[in-house]
């Protein structure tokens, strides 16, 4: 049901650059987009050739657009890619009305792609970047043109003892108590603990992609927001698991007409691994992709395997052109 700042686990160093205090993966570009009581900042990678379709990432709880680069990367010869911070995480300020509930989160995901005409794209979200990415997709079915999901927040009767304390933060006052029970660890203690709910195998995590993730943490940690972001996205969250009727989560599943990928880990703590089926009941004419070893984020833990699934569906579906664009570049 969530992600932190997480590591990346390249099999070399990962060269990244600095704009300000952000860390970009080589390649990437950060820029900042704003709009009536909101501003986002956006992750790009420039693609290999030009006319792809566009596609969008969207993270989730707690994570930032940096959990995307490495599938951005893998995919940057199939798509022109972007991912944006949602307000209160990454880079991205608090929200003017201070409002984190999915709803908020997708109108934030339609607001962008109505103001940059980038629609349709091809919409990833992870978590609840999953439950958001959900929620636009049924809405606006005129800015999807296909969906990919990994670990996506959808709601289930009997929660992962491991994903309970994430659940909690939505009760006032715990995450008040949290802070205080946690103040004496370490980003370092924190970014461990972070990784091992996460990762299928933590051990996988390079040595850098560690100490880059420590560093966001203290980052993270220092600002005025950080509980409060968490906490009303906590929030959010709970409160989507109990809409019923056309606003449930479960619903719009099923109302989403898109081509869909759906992406799930046997070794996820937080989004169970038994609702993989059920997911691909709901989304129509979606396919599954089940990665045993994989953890929450698996476009982190296995980008080639999620692009090359990615790939496929482009293929088997034909939404791999753009309506808009030639392989060339001309209109």
């Amino acid at each position: 049901m969530s992600s932190t700042e997480l590591p990346g686990v390249r099999s070399t160093a990962e060269p990244s650059s600095r704009v300000g205090a952000a860390r970009l993966a080589e390649g990437e570009q950060l820029r900042t987009v704003a709009l009536p009581g909101l501003e986002l900042a956006v992750r790009d990678r420039p693609p290999l050739r030009t006319g792809l379709p566009p596609a969008l990432f969207v993270h989730g709880l707690g994570g930032s657009s940096q959990n995307w680069s490495a599938l951005m990367e893998q995919l940057a010869g199939t798509v022109d890619g972007e991912a944006l911070d949602l307000p209160g995480f990454g880079w991205s300020p608090p929200p003017a009305d201070r409002n984190y509930s999915v709803t908020a989160f997708a109108r934030a995901v339609i607001r962008h792609l109505d103001a940059a005409g980038r629609g349709p794209v091809h919409l990833f979200g992870n978590s609840l970047g999953g439950a958001v990415s959900t929620r636009v997709a049924a809405v606006r079915p005129d800015l999807v043109r296909t969906l990919t999901l990994v670990s996506p927040a959808l709601p289930e009767l009997r929660v992962q003892r491991s994903a309970v304390p994430t659940a909690l933060l939505a009760v006032p006052g715990v995450a008040a108590l949290f802070s205080r029970m946690t103040q004496g660890l370490s980003a370092e203690q924190r970014t461990r603990g972070v990784t091992a709910l996460c990762y299928g195998d933590p051990s996988r995590v390079t040595p850098e992609g560690f100490r880059n993730a420590v560093e966001e943490m203290e980052r993270r940690m220092a600002l005025p927001y950080f509980w409060d972001a968490m906490t009303r996205s906590s929030r959010g969250i709970v409160d989507a698991y109990t809409l019923g009727g056309q606003h449930g989560l479960w619903r719009q599943a099923q109302r989403v007409l898109a081509p869909s990928l759906l992406v799930y880990g046997g070794r996820d703590q937080l989004v169970s691994y038994r609702l993989a089926h059920k997911a691909a009941s709901a989304y129509r004419g979606s396919r599954l992709l089940c990665l045993p070893e994989a953890g929450h984020v698996a476009m982190m833990e296995y980008p080639e395997v999620v692009a090359a699934a990615f790939r496929e569906l482009l293929s088997d579906t034909g939404t791999g052109e753009s309506d808009r664009y030639t392989e060339d570049g001309r209109g």
